[in-house]
């Protein structure tokens, strides 16, 4: 059914994201799919925020991130299974999108965010992988 499923993990939110790589695990058990599992560190949006971190800021959280993206799938994901980890650095939905082309994913699986008034049913991010994604979004609640 699936050949590559890409899940989507916020570590700032590991315990609520177990949901969603229990899923993930599950697809990807049922379907013989290899797990791409992805984090983001976003960026500061505009260089002046960024003058008001140290140098070398970026490269010690994307370090971090990379640790501790090993440490959560260590935790959650068989080692029988096959997976890699990936840690992303930009806009959040973009990397989403970006690394399900590179991973020739054909699910992306991400947790919905809690949703606040002007979100409604979909956190920003979820609602722009699915509006934007070439393949099947699955949004677990």
């Amino acid at each position: 059914m699936f050949k590559n499923i890409l899940v989507s993990i916020d570590l700032g939110e590991a315990k609520a994201e177990e949901k969603a790589i229990r899923t993930a695990v599950e697809l990807a058990r049922f379907s013989g799919a290899n797990l791409h599992v992805l984090t983001v560190v976003p960026d500061y949006g505009m260089s002046l925020v960024g003058g008001f971190f140290p140098k070398g800021h970026e490269k010690q959280a994307m370090e971090q991130a990379n640790i501790a993206l090993h440490e959560f799938t260590k935790a959650h994901v068989p080692a029988d299974l096959r997976h890699r980890h990936i840690v992303g650095h930009g806009s959040i939905y973009r990397e989403i999108l970006h690394y399900a082309k590179v991973s020739k994913a054909d699910l992306i699986v991400m947790l919905a965010s809690k949703p606040g008034p002007e979100d409604y049913l979909l956190g920003p991010n979820a609602a722009r992988v699915a509006r934007h994604a070439n393949v099947s979004v699955h949004v677990v609640r």
